[in-house]
């Protein structure tokens, strides 16, 4: 093997020595140079992702148990006019309560396909046959009709925790229409806004007493459609806590070792009946 002069050596070295500062300026400036390009080809811009349900935003799943206890607690931080014969007894509500625990707020995205009253009124409908098939409701009661109706998006609230949400319409007999003939008509109903299922309502119905009535079946199936555990009869219910003689009073698991109270009761003299969630 042939040494190398001195001159050779040297010429190499001179040669190697811009490499040598190009790979040490590499290994210094080149990461932040890259990051620096990425992060001008992400920042500033707007990026779009589809999600695999392809609905806007995300509401956190919850059982029957907890969206019936949530909006019993909202309904019972307000005042709210149920139907004629508790309006007596009860002030008119404001659209909205943001005080305490439990906030039932009106939902203002009126534009959206989910927020147009046809919808609800469709969705009310959709729920007062599956209660007739149930047995639930009589079937002489008539479906809503929207030009006699109101229909409210509303969503029940959880304020500590605000992930815990129920979307609900509240249908209600126009105002116009209260001194109308109300035979066999819905008053009143809360219906879900993604489910369709009904968790309160008040009916006028061909039912002429209490005894004609079974509550234990009707409570039995409502739990049933709402899936819901078998009813717990609630033993200790105040006499005076409605204004009529004529209820029931039944005890499902809620959240955090509460409980839910669900009522159904008659109003002999008007021929009313109802199934209610809240106080």
């Amino acid at each position: 093997m042939r040494k190398l002069s001195g001159k050779q050596v040297k010429k190499i070295s001179l040669l190697l020595i811009p490499a040598v500062i190009l790979i040490v300026g590499l290994a210094v400036w080149g990461p932040e140079e890259l990051a620096r390009y990425r992060d001008r080809a992400i920042l500033n811009q707007i990026q779009t992702q589809e999600t695999e349900t392809g609905t806007e935003g995300y509401r956190y799943s919850l059982s029957g148990n907890e969206k019936v206890y949530i909006l019993s607690k909202c309904l019972n931080s307000q005042a709210q006019p149920e139907s004629d014969q508790n309006a007596q007894t009860r002030t008119g509500m404001n659209g909205q309560n943001l005080t305490g625990n439990y906030a039932f707020v009106a939902n203002k995205k009126e534009t959206s396909e989910e927020g147009t009253e046809s919808t609800g009124i469709e969705l009310g409908n959709s729920g007062i046959r599956e209660l007739k098939e149930l047995g639930i409701l009589p079937e002489e009661v008539k479906e809503l009709e929207e030009a006699s109706y109101q229909a409210v998006l509303y969503s029940a609230i959880d304020v500590p925790e605000p992930r815990n949400s129920v979307l609900v319409w509240k249908i209600s007999l126009n105002t116009d229409m209260q001194n109308a003939d109300k035979e066999n008509c819905m008053l009143d109903l809360y219906v879900d806004a993604d489910t369709g299922k009904i968790y309160e309502f008040y009916a006028r119905t061909g039912i002429g007493s209490w005894g004609q009535m079974d509550a234990d079946s009707i409570a039995a199936a409502w739990a049933a459609y709402i899936e819901l555990e078998e009813p717990e009869e609630y033993e200790n219910a105040n006499p005076l806590s409605e204004n009529t003689p004529y209820f029931k009073k039944y005890s499902f698991i809620g959240m955090e070792d509460d409980s839910t109270i669900v009522t159904i009761g008659f109003y002999e003299g008007i021929n009313e009946m109802y199934l209610k969630i809240s106080r």
